[in-house]
């Protein structure tokens, strides 16, 4: 039985080490769902739509403690990263980058002054939009979700399905469908 055990969890190892990031130049992480993009929000927009997925933007820092746990413990479960990969088109945006992005309203600025722009205060913060935006609003204000901060498996899947779902457009808050989805798991 101890054998049995080692080698299940030699398997789980091996196979959300094949889900995990990697460390990129700039010192974030680079999941195999991240996008390589222009960081034009409009254009970023209409890909995930064209593949028929949500977009996602996820802003990270360097040294980010909390990015890190997200990216090692919890991105990388099979459950959760293949969600994302089938689900979300995902762009990160450097918190202290000077990579130029576009918002949604038209407007060109660096990495950084795209996040303080957008009120980001911590890492990671995930923004999730709808399949339409106007070009009269920024990226901020375009989410329908955002989650501030790092979570643990099961609110990050409950949100990423509640996006998917789009919970968001109906009655059940995220926090009741939270409460349902978690006792449901548990039952």
């Amino acid at each position: 039985m101890r054998h049995l055990l080692v080698a299940c969890a030699a398997l789980l190892m091996c196979v959300t080490g094949a889900l995990a990031a990697s460390l990129g130049d700039d010192g974030l992480h680079k999941a195999p769902w991240m996008r390589d993009t222009f960081k034009d929000m409009s254009e970023d927009l209409a890909e995930a739509n064209s593949e028929g997925k949500r977009l996602m933007v996820i802003v990270e820092q360097r040294g980010c403690i909390y990015c890190k746990k997200m990216h090692e413990e919890v991105f990388p479960l099979p459950e959760i990263a293949e969600y994302i990969s089938e689900n979300f088109f995902v762009v990160q945006i450097n918190m202290f980058g000077d990579v130029e992005v576009t918002d949604f309203d038209g407007e060109t600025l660096p990495e950084k002054e795209m996040v303080k722009k957008w009120g980001a205060l911590f890492t990671p913060m995930i923004l999730f939009f709808p399949t339409e935006v106007g070009d009269d609003v920024s990226a901020s204000q375009a989410a329908v979700a955002q989650m501030p901060g790092a979570f643990g498996r099961y609110t990050t899947f409950n949100m990423l399905n509640w996006v998917v779902e789009e919970g968001y457009a109906g009655e059940e808050g995220f926090q009741k469908y939270h409460a349902r989805k978690f006792a449901e798991q548990n039952q």
